[in-house]
């Protein structure tokens, strides 16, 4: 059983990044950062969170299963979380599939689907990734949704802070 000032850590990871986004009318002219990112009419909003949140929260009662379906280990462990929006409407995305290829300079990183999660009633996509070294990471987003183009979104994420 997690701790509640984990389970607090968690909660308020996931509420930044709702938080992030402001009022849905501001969702589409938001000034793009390095973990924010507006392509093929979606915009995407990328958490990096250390994967220790996480460990030891109880299985959801749907799937009696840890967060996407292993409990994190080791020290260099990270969860994935991005937020997938309309870019014109500001209508968060539920049915999307997001693939997240995250890779260190000079490296070409491995491909992993980020899970569909479901928190305080909105959808977000995660996932754990190993993040072993000081490094500036490349982590592309591959949204698909229906008959649409895929929408590929790279990000850099800064892990020498």
């Amino acid at each position: 059983m997690a701790s509640r000032p984990a389970l607090v850590a968690l909660l308020a990871s996931f509420a930044f990044v709702g938080s992030v986004m402001g009022p849905a009318s501001t969702h589409a002219v938001a000034a793009e950062s390095e973990l924010s990112k507006t392509v093929g009419g979606l915009t995407v909003y990328l958490g990096v969170v250390p994967a220790e949140i996480v460990k030891g929260l109880p299985a959801s009662s749907t799937t009696e299963r840890p967060m996407h379906g292993r409990i994190p280990k080791g020290p260099h462990e990270y969860h994935l979380v991005a937020a997938v929006f309309d870019a014109t409407g500001g209508t968060r995305i539920s049915d999307a599939i997001v693939t997240a290829q995250v890779s260190g300079l000079g490296l070409s990183g491995s491909k992993m689907k980020l899970e569909p999660m479901q928190i305080s009633g909105t959808t977000t996509y995660g996932g754990f990734v190993n993040l072993p070294g000081l490094d500036i990471y490349t982590v592309k987003l591959t949204v698909e949704r229906g008959g649409a183009a895929p929408a590929v979104l790279p990000f850099k994420y800064d892990h020498r802070r």
